[in-house]
């Protein structure tokens, strides 16, 4: 499977609160459109991202194209399993496949270590000899977690094919583990999400003007603007040598350093700026200004959800010795909340 540069994110079409206001889905069709005319057509979503809310979005504006002109990108979050579910790989699937109009995922993710290694053994379970299996990735796992999770694919007839990690100037954690290396030397590819930081990375925010109050990620970035101001200035000149965008500088690092960017979509003018970044070309004295720019400000914008990467598969915590999955702290009832919100209740 041929991919493009940079795949395109759906989180915030989920409108659970983490960015802000909610977003209009006929703004966000604009962006749809604008993205395909440009040959972006990788869509990387979750049912986690507004409990399917992201997935049907993007599902409307897939309806009616021939299948093999875009890409869709999925995830098995295991906080969102319905503990009623006798088979829950296959009735999240099943349920997201649904909510898409689907008939297959091209990339279906283990979307985090929580119960690991018991899920990823039953999302090989259910995918062994399946004429329809997608190609199988894993987030926010550690190099021993991937190394884990290929051999368990593998004693099913499948792989591992890509590792989605939080990578940015400011955590560049998956590189210095040793992640990036093994993904280049086994032929795995590296999708690097949170490029931008949520946008505290794009030159948009500064402590004058914040990211809005009440969001997830304010509570994060707000506290930190004054170092993010110092790396957005280094980000801007180089921005001014090359003609472009502020935000177009770490979605084109991230494509120098070998890895797919996921860069979250909620305008038309942040597609402009993908396609833009893939024509830049940075020079090595660049890149290495940045990054230890980047270093020196020693920024942890390590979320609550993940864990940095060490080398030596550290942060394995999330495991249980017995390999056997659990349902994760959340609990989410998954079934019932679809429900109700097909009859338009509020869960």
């Amino acid at each position: 499977m041929e991919f493009p540069k940079i795949a395109l994110g759906a989180w915030a079409w989920g409108n659970d609160g983490t960015f802000g206001s909610r977003l209009d889905p006929a703004v966000l069709k604009e962006v749809f459109d604008t993205a395909m005319d440009n040959g972006l057509n990788l869509w990387d979503t979750a049912y986690a991202y507004g409990m399917g809310e992201s997935e049907k979005v993007l599902a409307g504006f897939l309806k009616g194209l021939p299948r093999d002109s875009y890409i869709v990108s999925d995830k098995f979050t295991p906080q969102c399993v319905d503990a009623s579910w006798k088979d829950p790989v296959k009735e999240m699937t099943g349920m997201q496949l649904s909510l898409m109009d689907l008939d297959r995922f091209d990339i279906y993710w283990i979307h985090n270590t929580s119960g690991a290694p018991g899920w990823t053994r039953k999302v090989a379970e259910y995918y062994d000899g399946r004429k329809d299996a997608p190609l199988i990735g894993v987030s926010n796992h550690n190099l021993a977690e991937i190394k884990e999770a290929d051999r368990i694919l593998r004693e099913h007839g499948l792989e591992l094919s890509a590792v989605q990690n939080h990578y940015s100037l400011i955590n560049r954690s998956s590189e210095s583990s040793g992640i990036l290396q093994y993904c280049k030397d086994n032929g795995i590819a590296f999708f690097s999400y949170m490029v931008l930081e949520q946008g505290a990375l794009s030159g948009k925010y500064d402590s004058k003007n914040p990211m809005p109050e009440g969001s997830a990620r304010a509570k994060t970035y707000n506290p930190l603007m004054g170092k993010l101001e110092v790396l957005n200035a280094k980000l801007s000149e180089i921005a001014s040598i090359h003609g472009v965008s502020t935000a177009q500088i770490p979605i084109s690092w991230a494509i120098s350093k070998g890895t797919l960017p996921i860069i979250g979509v909620t305008s038309r003018k942040q597609v402009e700026d993908a396609v833009k970044a893939m024509n830049v070309r940075l020079t090595q004295e660049e890149i290495a200004s940045m990054e230890s720019l980047a270093e020196g400000l020693g920024i942890n914008a390590v979320r609550m959800w993940e864990k940095e990467m060490r080398r030596g598969g550290e942060g394995h915590e999330d495991n249980h010795s017995d390999g056997k999955p659990e349902q994760g702290r959340l609990h989410v009832d998954a079934g019932r909340e679809l429900r109700q919100r097909s009859r338009g209740e509020r869960a």
